[in-house]
This record gives structure tokens, sequence and C-alpha cells, in this order.
């Protein structure tokens, strides 16, 4: 009887790596998000484009959705890897209404749960290449937080993601107030995007705006 032995030269070790580098590097990708609160509930403010690695490839690329009846999500990172967590979100979403008990999730439990899903995603080394954020008004009572691509969340009063976080955070710091009125908050989230759009190399002259407000509980939206 004769048999042959096989022989690894490293071909399966390198194919195992290049299938879990697949996820790993960002592709199209989308900058800074910012968002505050004002007296009346959230605004925020994000640029439309979407760069392949540096060159601007898209300009017309929406980053903010929202979810459910209390909530806005918006994100930086890899365009694909929002159109999976939008996936998640809808499912949620679904779920919830389908026990038509009278209630909704609202900013904080939506939060929570997309917590749980970066930081077990980053546990299986297969992260979500995006930076979220999440507002919301629920109860007459305004919601801002943030959840990074590893899992690591927290609230504020205002946020920033990507070079927003550097060259907008400050401007924020120095200007926001808890009384702050609706026209007050547009023209400083004008201001912060106006500061990205000089210093941020992906930044575009293109922007939206989506506010929730408490009173009415609506979401608008202006390109």
């Amino acid at each position: 009887m004769t048999f042959t032995i096989p022989i690894d030269n490293g071909d399966a070790v390198k194919n195992a790596e290049a299938d879990s580098q697949r996820t790993l590097y960002p592709y199209v990708t989308g900058t800074s998000i910012v968002a505050i609160k004002y007296k009346d509930g959230v605004l925020m403010a994000s640029d439309m484009g979407g760069s392949y690695g540096s060159t601007l490839r898209y300009k017309n690329i929406e980053r903010m959705k929202a979810i459910g009846k209390h909530s806005l999500l918006g994100a930086s990172g890899e365009i694909s890897d929002f159109q999976e967590i939008l996936r998640y979100l809808d499912e949620l979403i679904l779920n919830d209404n389908m026990w038509d008990d009278g209630n909704s999730l609202g900013p904080k439990e939506v939060h929570n749960y997309l917590t749980r899903v970066m930081y077990n995603r980053r546990n299986k080394f297969n992260p979500l290449w995006n930076t979220l954020v999440l507002g919301g008004v629920k109860n007459g009572e305004s919601y801002l937080g943030m959840v990074s691509m590893i899992g690591v969340s927290f609230e504020d009063n205002h946020v920033a993601t990507g070079f927003g976080n550097h060259l907008a955070r400050p401007i924020l710091r120095d200007e926001w107030h808890a009384d702050l009125s609706f026209e007050e908050g547009v023209k400083l989230l004008e201001k912060c995007m106006r500061v990205l759009l000089y210093r941020d190399r992906s930044a575009i002259n293109k922007f939206q705006r989506r506010s929730l407000k408490k009173a009415l509980q609506s979401l608008s939206h202006t390109p």
C-alpha cells in the first residue's frame, strides 16, 4: 500500500489570514458626525462625502437615519458596515413593534444595544468599522451618546466623531450651554462643519442636518 503525505506549504495559513483581513480595513468611508443637545431636543450634522481611501468617490451619501419613533443614528467610518448596522436595527425595531404593547424602544435602549453589537464583533476580531452617534428624545428627555468600533460608549451633551473629536469638540466645549435655542444650535453646528471643511481633507462642502424635538416628537431633515 502506498500513500502520499500532504505537504503544507503555508497556503492554508495565508488564505486564512487573507480571509480574516478582509473586514479589518475600511474601503468607502465617511468622516465626522457632530451632534448636540439643545433646550428642545437633539441636533445632528454630517457631510455627505464618501471617500475611497484618500479619494473622494461619492458626494451624496446620507450617514444619518431615524431609528424607530424616538431615535436618530449617525455614523462615521465604513459605509457598508453602517448599512449592516441599519439592517440589525431594522430587525430590532420590527421585533419590538410585533409585541404591539403600546411601548417602543427609546434612544437609551438602542444605544445599549449598539454597544453590545460593537463589543461582540470586536471580540470576534471582525469589527464593524464605525463610530456611532445615537441621539433621541423620549418622555420629554433628550439623550445623546456615542459608541466606538470596539464597544466603548458614553453619554454627553455634545459629541463628535473622527476629526470632529479633535477639531469640533473644543468649539462645543467653549460655546455650548444647556439653554441653547434651535437657531443657536444650528449656527454652532454650522461653525463646526465649516472648521471641519477647512481642516479635514475628507470633508466636503455638502452636508445634512437633522433634529429631533421634544414637544412634537418630530424629525426634521435639512440637506
